[in-house]
């Protein structure tokens, strides 16, 4: 039971006889009320704890993804000052603040010269501080690490007025504190 536009189709060649049969079995469903049945309460609840699931373990995922960055970041952090360290021992107490506390490290005179222009830096190690070149310093700001002594990086490039006012003042080379 075809009707006229069907028919119409069909001669015109525009349309295929399945199509034709497939349209009139979709209406025919449609009237007799056999279309899919809706779901019961137990599927709905069923299908919201199982999108509850899948956005927890994507959460969890997420999650487990950034400690594992993490992780990777200290080890490279790690493997840096490792790399990068410069061993100092000697009698000179170098001071510096870490944390709002007071801190010293003993180093001969070089490497406090180097340490006060900033050649050197001074990094949180696992066990400790450890004393770094530059580069490994930079290496270790790029992975967001902590520098705790960095006097080459703290400097402003513009003097300013109590500079120019303290440079007319001669500070004796045997200072240190």
């Amino acid at each position: 039971m075809r009707n006229p536009l069907q028919e119409q189709l069909l001669k015109a060649g525009l349309a295929k006889k399945q199509q034709a049969d497939d349209a009139a079995r979709a209406l025919k469903k449609q009237r007799h009320g056999k279309s899919a049945p809706k779901p019961t309460e137990q599927q709905i609840h069923a299908q919201r704890a199982q999108a509850e699931r899948a956005e927890r373990d994507r959460q969890l995922a997420a999650e487990q993804k950034a400690q594992a960055r993490a992780k990777e970041l200290r080890a490279q952090i790690k493997q840096i000052i490792q790399t990068h360290r410069v061993e100092a021992s000697g009698e000179i107490a170098y001071r510096f603040v870490d944390r709002d506390k007071v801190r010293e490290i003993l180093v001969d005179s070089d490497t406090r010269d180097r340490l006060a222009r900033g050649a050197l830096v001074i990094a949180a190690a696992e066990n400790g501080y450890a004393i770094v070149t530059r580069k490994g310093a930079e290496l270790i700001y790029q992975r967001e690490g902590q520098v705790v002594s960095d006097h080459g990086r703290d400097k402003s490039t513009a003097p300013s007025e109590d500079d120019e006012y303290y440079a007319k003042f001669e500070v004796p080379d045997d200072l240190i504190w």
